[in-house]
Order: C-alpha cells, then structure tokens, then sequence
C-alpha cells in the first residue's frame, strides 16, 4: 500500500504547497492576519443561523434590546 493512498487529503495539501513554495514562504512572516474579518464573518453567520432557527421575530428583539 502506498502512503498517498492512506491520506490522499493531506498528499493534495503538500502537492500544493510545494507548487506554490516560493509564494508560502514569502507569506509567512507578515505581521497582519485576518482575525478582525473573521470575527465580523462569524457574527454574520451567527445571525443567519438564529433567523433559521427561530425566525426573525426573535433576531430583531435581540438586537433593538442590545446596549
């Protein structure tokens, strides 16, 4: 049995970072992150998921009732 056989997810992972190896390595010692867009991508995703589960009746009470 070939070890690419037994993970094949992370033998595409490697594949692509050794194609992209001179753009990885650049990349790694910048100082920004995104952590900032995440935060504001899962408050989003948070909200969707509330309307989904309990309509928007309860969202908007949520949020006028927010300080």
């Amino acid at each position: 049995m070939d070890s690419q056989d037994d993970l094949p997810s992370l033998c595409t992972l490697a594949t692509g970072i050794s194609r992209d190896h001179g753009t990885v390595i650049v990349g790694l010692p910048l100082s920004w992150n995104s952590g900032a867009a995440e935060g504001h991508v899962n408050r989003i995703k948070l909200k969707r998921q509330m309307i989904a589960r309990v309509g928007f009746d309860l969202l908007r009470k949520r949020v006028l009732l927010a300080p």
